[in-house]
């Protein structure tokens, strides 16, 4: 039963890993035996990439730029050349922001689709062009409590994130008859830096907790047991699923 969750032997890739929920996520399958392909902006901040050295894999920093379509399509392709394969790709990144729908820009609508949304779909092509030949593969995407519901303040952010969802979907129905397993976590309310604001206020604070049956705000840590089923041979018939870590906070 335990091999079943071992991911010895893997390459895994992910985006947004030097914080939060996407540190945690690499940790997870780095712990669970995967090497780690960091897809990220900042090519100077390694000290992830050590700390998963430190824990016996191998790591390395691939280049993307997310607001950069030729790095995004070239991303993959690279981590191939590096470690000869990909098994896992973990669409983690995000971005956010915040105005009235009447006040909100285009050039923030764009920015948030082109991040939270379009580099997913991007990414997710270009690791199928691998995957789907080798009939093998596991694609998690990071969708959002903003899938089900609008939110407030948030149109672009709730509109990418709904599309995540529908991608997943669809993906998992082209390819799952060719063992390529796409699925995506549904965060719910997590003591992240993204949150700092609402954490801060009082109020608000106060009126999600209530909201939330297990009482607490979320951490990264919640995820790990998460990332690893989704990427190993335990959830090898799970397909187009979208699996809520958020302390009740949907089923309330």
């Amino acid at each position: 039963m335990i091999e079943m969750f071992s991911l010895t032997g893997k390459v895994a890739a992910i985006t947004g890993a030097t914080r939060g929920i996407g540190r945690a996520l690499a940790i997870a399958l780095a712990e669970a035996g995967s090497d780690i392909a960091l897809l990220q902006r900042d090519l100077s901040n390694d000290i992830l990439k050590e700390e998963i050295k430190q824990i016996g894999r191998e790591c390395d920093i691939i280049p993307c730029d997310l607001n950069d379509l030729e790095q995004v399509k070239q991303a993959i392709p690279e981590v191939v050349k590096r470690f000869g394969k990909i098994d896992i790709l973990v669409n983690n990144a995000g971005i956010q922001r915040r105005a009235p729908a009447v006040d909100f820009s285009e050039l923030d609508w764009d920015d948030v689709l082109q991040v939270n949304l379009k580099s997913v779909w991007l990414l997710c092509q270009s690791a199928g062009k691998y995957m789907v030949p080798s009939k093998s593969g596991k694609i998690i995407n990071l969708a959002s409590l903003n899938a089900y519901q609008g939110g407030i303040d948030i149109v672009a952010y709730a509109s990418a994130k709904g599309g995540i969802a529908q991608l997943t979907k669809a993906l998992a129905n082209d390819w799952a008859k060719h063992n390529v397993n796409v699925n995506a976590i549904v965060p719910g309310y997590i003591d992240t830096d993204m949150n700092e604001a609402l954490i801060n206020d009082d109020n608000r604070n106060q009126q999600i907790l209530d909201r939330i049956p297990a009482g607490r705000w979320g951490s990264p840590d919640d995820f790990k047991g998460t990332v690893v089923f989704l990427a190993s041979e335990a959830s090898n018939y799970v397909h187009g699923h979208l699996l809520a870590v958020d302390g009740g906070w949907l089923g309330r």
